[in-house]
């Protein structure tokens, strides 16, 4: 019948439905058949973990938000209200909370898997920088609902940071003014991130949407690092990494129950019982824990303009690292040299972390300088001239070499010898 498409579905209702509107086709296509490299490890559950932290961030913040109100001498009151007083409001409340820093660990986690097996090279880069849009989403996200609760640590992070935007010449103290929406922070501030902080999950939706439909058009990646060459290289994506990504589901919830029900606050703030006193400023003013090394970077540069610029220049370099990395091969199971320099980057950004909460005195500012000069160094000299002078390791011929057990190089029984070297 003319305007109907075709479908393959037994359940006649959802065929009904599939004739009209291929919602079940294209789901069929995208996710049960897709084709998606059979090597896959654990690293690679990250990213739906991502997904249904961000679901679960939703649902709650949409309960949550039905109780909350965005008034500068209602803010703090009406959180102690859900806490107390709404059915099982603790418990919403607990979970948005310890929900930002789990999103956090997964998705930091993802990226690191990203940058350790190459993810973000040819023919991958839009995807790589969507998944950059994504980290800053989700940082500006999580800093304004960080404020909403109205505490001591809220109202002093959000003077703070906002303050930051007043370094650049000309348009800074507009921006502030701007954010504010007035001349300090205050209820139309509070009401502005409010707005925003609804606002942006949804359109993090958008983008991931993106994110995924970019990752469809070119494919996987894979702890090899080669492209998928035959269909013996892949699997559907149902029911093997939906039976995989279960597990990973599992264990995260496990996680954050822990989390939630033993630990509450341990990642949060003692100040932030205390109720907003714009006249009594905390003798610390720390962010949370997954800001901590973009704000030690920050404090680490005497002059406030420059340490500005190189706060957002840490995140900023991540959207030009795919012709930053100049080596051919992607894995870091093939490049010796790079496969340690990388974990060196990872403890620079720990010790940077640990460094944003203390004090920007004594040892801390030396090791906050050491680790963002190395921070730095790592993007925009090591990768350029690693990629250049790096003798990778002969890559498998396939993915299904190793899987079927040979390693590296070498032959499969029966077959030719694999290439000293391909461009992967």
């Amino acid at each position: 019948m003319a305007g109907l498409t075709k479908s393959e579905f037994a359940n006649p209702v959802i065929n009904w439905i599939d004739t009209r509107l291929p919602i079940f086709t294209m789901m069929q296509k995208e996710y049960a058949v897709f084709p998606t490299p059979k090597n896959f490890n654990y690293f690679w559950n990250f990213g739906a973990l991502a997904t249904v932290n961000l679901a679960i961030m939703i649902i709650t913040g949409i309960f949550l938000a039905m109780n909350y109100q965005p008034n500068a001498d209602l803010a703090f009151s009406s959180v102690q209200h859900i806490m107390r007083d709404v059915n099982y409001g603790w418990l919403l409340r607990y979970v948005h909370q310890n929900g930002a820093s789990m999103f956090f660990i997964v998705t930091y986690i993802h990226i690191f898997r990203g940058l350790y097996y190459g993810s973000y090279k040819t023919p991958r880069e839009l995807l790589w920088m969507l998944g950059v849009v994504i980290l800053l989403l989700m940082m500006a996200t999580a800093f304004m609902g960080y404020v909403l609760p109205w505490g001591q640590m809220s109202y002093w992070g959000a003077t703070v940071i906002t303050n930051l935007f007043s370094a650049f010449p000309i348009v800074g103290p507009k921006i502030v003014t701007l954010l504010w929406g007035g001349f300090s922070v205050d209820n139309p501030t509070l009401n502005r991130f409010f707005a925003l902080h609804y606002l942006l999950p949804f359109v993090l939706v958008g983008v991931i949407f993106l994110h995924i439909a970019a990752l469809h058009v070119t494919g996987s990646n894979n702890p090899l690092g080669i492209d998928v060459k035959s269909p013996q290289d892949t699997l559907p994506f149902h029911p093997y990494y939906t039976a995989k990504d279960s597990i990973g589901v599992c264990v995260f919830l496990i996680v954050f129950s822990v989390l939630v029900f033993f630990a509450p606050n341990y990642l949060g703030d003692a100040n932030n019982f205390i109720p907003a006193n714009p006249l009594q400023t905390p003798a610390d003013i720390v962010p949370e824990w997954y800001f901590l090394p973009y704000y030690a970077i920050l404090r680490s540069v005497p002059n406030k303009l420059l340490g500005v610029c190189m706060m957002f220049g840490s995140l900023l370099v991540m959207f030009v690292l795919p012709w930053l990395d100049t080596s051919p091969v992607r894995s870091a199971r093939f490049r010796p040299i790079y496969r340690q320099l990388i974990w060196v980057w990872v403890v620079a950004v720990i010790v940077l972390g640990i460094c944003g909460a203390h004090k920007p005195e004594g040892i801390w500012v030396v090791l906050s300088r050491i680790c963002t000069l190395y921070y730095f160094l790592h993007y925009l000299v090591i990768l350029p001239v690693l990629g250049k002078l790096e003798r990778p390791l002969p890559l498998p011929e396939s993915i299904s070499r190793p899987v079927l057990g040979a390693r590296g190089g070498g032959p499969l029984p029966g077959g030719a010898p694999a290439k000293p070297m391909e461009k992967a």
